[in-house]
């Protein structure tokens, strides 16, 4: 029995694409299997989309670009924006639901929590939709001549979504998009797509015109990469791997699409002799085992002041046993199982690796059996007694594996930090603001958490540096990232 036995969604599990107001089977008839990661049963599956599927979803996003979505005010563009706020919540429910059968998010101890959150980023875009302008330049040409600059949507927009959030992820493609005037072509995770689909018919009650939004499932490789080589495609918006990225970028040669890319980070959360641990040890664990670690800017390499290092160590061990780890929809479970059979093997792998390269497994480190055998649950997993060149320090792992690394001095762990090829998050814990305003300036990082870890805001927005990507998403330089400008010169004619 289901906790949500109303919905409809997923009474007939095998789902389609959603493509131009209407769902549509795909060229091919190829479908994709999906799990639970909880139990590892079969859940749904998906259509296999291919490059003849992206070019029908394309197309329909240009005709709606081109068509009755052009004629929208930024007024309508606001109320539209407004009642797809309203049904996102009404039905969030079902969509946390979704979600958390699809990747084994803890239903009420992380996706319900997060309910307002989602919302107000909704709502966020809506008011965007009224404040997009340009402006009047003085200039110093002969004649009555007026120049101004003028902002106007780009035009298709494709969204690549990574599996470990797609419910919220897609809001920041979707939002913005709306608001702007563009349209969008959706490809979820062939792991994580049932949220999505299910938004987009909540964006057709809403009165979003067919085309405006659609979805194609399917393989990263294939139908993902159609979209991002589409030459009707204005622009890429892409969460997941720095490699994929990367593949992104060279596709998105041919029509020099712009892109904004949230790429993968190994982020560094730094604990001052000095901080409140009280504070630190469960702020630092959670920005580690949050989502069972599958969070791209997860707080995984913990530098420790030697001073309080052995206890903090202890601490956070011991706080990661308190976890409850378990099946996602129960009330009072913290964590939830990873998102499949490969990505546990792989997780285990970086813990395997980290005990040979001679760190000290402090907790957790093994697949949990009994009732949970069938799903792919891991124990929060802490490493002592690790240095900066150690793998496990070194590379992105996507699971609860914290690698805790002593150090002395500011000097020291700011080198230490930044010795890495990722720029994503960081988190500073200290009382003194000194060294937190220093910290805040020479971190390299597109975001610094000071005595927290992880708040995201859509005004404010988050981004990448170093091969942790570029562009912004969330906030204002998002919207206009969906933008292009366009001087005009108007004259008045005269000498």
């Amino acid at each position: 029995m289901t906790p949500f036995p109303s919905i409809q969604f997923l009474s007939d599990p095998h789902k389609q694409h959603f493509i131009d107001g209407a769902w549509f089977t795909g060229s091919s008839g190829e479908r994709i299997d999906t799990f639970n990661p909880a139990t590892g049963e079969h859940l749904a599956t998906l259509a296999r989309g291919n490059q003849s599927d992206v070019d029908k979803a394309v197309t329909a996003a240009r005709r709606a670009f081109e068509g009755p979505w052009s004629r929208f005010t930024p007024a309508q563009r606001q109320q539209l924006i407004i009642r797809f706020a309203e049904l996102f919540d009404r039905h969030f429910e079902e969509l946390a639901w979704l979600e958390s059968l699809d990747m084994g998010a803890p239903l009420h101890t992380r996706l319900l929590p997060s309910r307002q959150g989602a919302v107000q980023n909704i709502l966020y875009f809506s008011s965007q939709a009224r404040s997009i302008s340009g402006e009047t330049i003085p200039n110093s040409l002969p004649g009555q001549v007026t120049t101004m600059l003028l902002k106007a949507p780009v035009g298709v927009v494709g969204g690549v979504l990574a599996w470990n959030g797609p419910m919220f992820a897609q809001l920041n493609v979707i939002g913005p998009a709306l608001a702007t005037g563009c349209t969008v072509v959706l490809k979820p995770s062939e792991d994580a797509s049932l949220s999505v689909l299910r938004t987009a018919e909540l964006l057709m009650e809403a009165g979003v015109p067919p085309g405006v939004v659609n979805v194609v499932t399917g393989l990263g490789s294939e139908a993902g990469a159609a979209l991002a080589s589409h030459p009707g495609v204005n622009r890429i918006s892409f969460t997941g791997s720095t490699q994929t990225g990367r593949a992104i970028i060279s596709a998105s040669a041919g029509n020099m699409k712009r892109l904004q890319l949230e790429l993968g980070g190994k982020s560094p959360d730094i604990v001052f002799a000095d901080a409140d641990l009280e504070a630190a040890v469960p702020g630092v664990s959670m920005g580690v085992f949050n989502n069972s670690g599958q969070i791209c800017f997860a707080g995984t390499r913990v530098f420790v002041q030697r001073g309080v290092h052995d206890e903090f160590v202890e601490r956070m061990a011991a706080y990661g046993r308190t976890l409850k780890v378990g099946d996602p929809l129960a009330q009072d479970t913290r964590l939830g199982p990873l998102i499949s059979q490969r990505q546990l093997e792989r997780v285990l792998g970086y813990i395997e690796l980290g005990g040979r390269e001679g760190a000290r497994l402090v907790g957790g480190g093994q697949r949990l059996g009994g009732e949970l055998t069938r799903g792919y649950y891991l124990a929060p997993t802490v490493f002592a007694g690790v240095n900066n060149d150690m793998t496990i320090a070194k590379e992105e792992i996507f699971g609860p594996v914290a690698s805790v690394i002593p150090f002395d001095t500011v000097d020291e762990v700011l080198t230490l930090a930044n010795a890495t090829e990722f720029g994503l998050g960081s988190g500073v814990w200290t009382r003194n603001l000194a060294t937190a305003t220093r910290m805040m300036h020479a971190l390299e990082a597109g975001t610094v958490w000071v005595n927290c870890y992880g708040l995201v805001d859509a005004a404010v927005g988050f981004g990448g540096f170093k091969q942790s990507g570029y562009g912004w998403k969330g906030g204002p330089s998002q919207t206009e990232g969906m933008l292009y400008q366009k001087a005009v010169y108007l004259s008045g004619g005269g000498s």
